[in-house]
């Protein structure tokens, strides 16, 4: 048990407790951006161009709802409207997180990159490439000799 508290805290002090906790924060709020974003920027205009369907609402009806004195007969429909919006989502999110991971890595080159300094370079990418200039360096110095 004592064991398992202790790596608990090794966990929750590294930050990927707290990485998680802002993921989930940052995911909810750009599901609703994304939300939004489908709803009233992109199916407006697709209505628009499909003479006004509105997918949200297509469906085949396989039976007819009826009421009568006695029995209520509910309609049975594939509702396809709700997947085609839900479609449309996915493939927003996807392309988002395309573009924002791309986007992040690209920073991330050019950060690790010690020969570019347009951005600071990470203390232990300098010492790699410290390093690996020394090595090779060195390994020069020792083609020489032989």
């Amino acid at each position: 048990m004592k064991n398992l508290i202790k790596e608990f805290k090794e966990f929750a002090v590294k930050g990927n407790m707290i990485d998680i906790a802002i993921g989930v924060i940052i995911g909810a709020s750009f599901n609703k951006v994304i939300d939004v974003l489908v709803k009233k920027v992109f199916m407006p205009p697709l209505s628009f161009l499909t003479s006004g369907i509105n997918f949200k609402n297509r469906k085949i009806v396989l039976q007819e709802g009826s009421e009568q004195e006695t029995t209520k007969i509910e309609e049975i429909a594939i509702e396809y409207g709700l997947l085609i919006e839900v479609l449309i989502d996915f493939f927003i999110v996807g392309l988002t997180v395309f573009l924002v991971v791309k986007f992040i890595n690209v920073l991330r080159n050019k950060a690790e990159n010690p020969k570019d300094k347009t951005i600071k370079t990470p203390k232990d990418i300098e010492l790699l490439n410290e390093l690996t200039e020394l090595l090779k360096e060195q390994n020069n110095l020792l083609r020489k000799d032989v």
